[in-house]
Parts: C-alpha cells; structure tokens; sequence
C-alpha cells in the first residue's frame, strides 16, 4: 500500500483519537479553519493551492495528503497543483523539492 493511501484510509480514526484527547484544541482549530478557509477575496480553491504549497515548503507530510485531497475537491487540476507545487520548491529548495514525490503518491492514489 503506497504512503498516502495508507494516509487516506487511516486518517479519521487517527484524528477522532485526537478529538477524545484533546477535544478544546481541536474545536479551536476547527474553528480557525473554517472561518479562513473559505471563498473570501480570494476562492477556496486558490487558499487549498497555497495551502498546501505552504505544506510543501515546511515538509509536512499528512498536510500534503489533505490539501491535495481538498485541492481536487475545489476543482484544481492535477496541472494546477504541480504548478502551485512548483513555487513551493522555488521557496523552499530542495527539502521542498522532495516532497513532490508526495504530492504526486497522493493524487495516484486519489485517481489522478
């Protein structure tokens, strides 16, 4: 089974562990997430490309796989992600750069 759909089907018991143990700091962030990540100035769809761009940039693996996920969902095109992908490599250089391999293990494993 590849890492992200690995990821994928382990995720929601994962974060429900999360949510019993610590159930004020996840609203909180639930809370933060849903005021920002919405259509504002900006469309959902550009905030999910930089997102996880910015996940690209800071190596964080399970952001990866989840804004990819959103991504797709908001309508981005597997050309638009890898181009979003692109700047995060411009910013973050090489540990950035190896992170695309992710990037490109998730959106196999979404059918992409």
């Amino acid at each position: 089974m590849s890492r992200a759909k690995e990821f994928y089907s382990s995720i929601g018991p994962r974060m429900e562990k999360v949510k019993q143990a610590a159930p004020e700091m996840v609203a909180g962030f639930g809370g933060l997430f849903q005021k920002v990540m919405k259509d504002g100035a900006i469309s959902l769809r550009e905030k999910e490309l930089i997102a996880l761009s910015i996940a690209v940039a800071v190596n964080c693996h399970p952001c990866i796989m989840a804004h990819v996920k959103k991504c797709l969902e908001t309508g981005s095109t597997k050309e638009q992600i890898l181009d979003a992908v692109s700047v995060a490599v411009v910013m973050g250089g090489g540990p950035a750069y190896m992170h695309i391999a992710e990037v490109m293990d998730a959106l196999e494993a979404l059918g992409k």
